[in-house]
């Protein structure tokens, strides 16, 4: 960890940024690894992004090969810890590729995009940015599928998204309603106590979400971790059950 320390201090960053706009293929992808393996420790992340690194690595992510597509997408992943420059990877233009990589790039791929558009996520700026690239469809077919290891990653972002008014409305037009309820009947801790937050978002903000969720057969699965999920959980869904017996009641009082 000391040697990558080291690196960066002797001056090599800006001469590897420098090469990740080399017309050479062999040439971007030894840079973007090089700079992936500095960004690791926390000491260079601030010093990478300061020497301009951010803009060229999301050129990279848009059009390089598909080693350094990944690669690029790792070390932005890296760099995203840092709060500052959450905002700074959206509105370079990384979220779009990022998609793209999560909807179709390989294992690995998938799952370097994942880490790095669950970190995004976390800024508010970046949410309606990361509904409008279309990401909610390939969250749901993650969510769906435990074969793929991604379940929990998928989960957790959408229930970011889910905060934002434009990601309920998607994740109920793509299917996620059904994949989040799977979730909660099936899945991890983790994954339960996100997809009842997801449900959550959905259910206070609209009585037609709400609909959807009791459609889905929501409530013994909710009851259930109620009764035996984490802390976290636990508090979720007895709040999404005390929703659905607060307007079960304000029904009954309108007659």
């Amino acid at each position: 960890m000391q040697s990558r320390i080291l690196v960066v201090e002797a001056g090599a960053v800006r001469p590897l940024i420098a090469l990740l706009d080399d017309g050479d293929e062999q040439t971007q992808e030894i840079a973007v690894t090089a700079l992936l393996n500095l960004s690791i420790n926390d000491n260079n992340k601030a010093e990478i992004s300061r020497a301009g690194a951010i803009d060229p690595l999301v050129r990279v992510l848009k059009a390089g090969s598909s080693a350094a597509v990944e690669n690029a997408a790792a070390t932005l992943f890296n760099l995203s810890v840092v709060d500052n420059n959450k905002e700074v990877i959206g509105a370079a233009g990384a979220i779009s590729p990022l998609v793209e990589l999560l909807a179709s790039g390989s294992p690995g791929g998938k799952k370097d995009a994942a880490t790095a558009l669950f970190n995004l996520s976390t800024s508010h700026d970046n949410k309606p940015r990361m509904v409008r690239a279309g990401a909610i469809r390939p969250l749901v077919e993650l969510a769906s599928q435990a074969a793929t290891g991604m379940v929990d990653k998928a989960v957790a972002i959408l229930a970011n998204l889910s905060t934002v008014p434009e990601g309920r409305v998607s994740i109920a037009e793509e299917g996620g309603i059904i994949a989040l309820v799977q979730v909660v009947e099936t899945g991890s801790p983790r994954g339960q106590e996100n997809a009842a937050a997801a449900l959550l978002h959905l259910c206070i903000n609209s009585s037609k979400h709400r609909a959807m969720v009791l459609q889905e057969g929501a409530v013994p699965p909710l009851h259930a971790l109620s009764l035996a999920g984490t802390p976290r959980g636990k508090d979720k869904a007895l709040a999404l059950l005390r929703h659905f017996r607060e307007q079960r009641v304000g029904k009954q009082h309108e007659y």
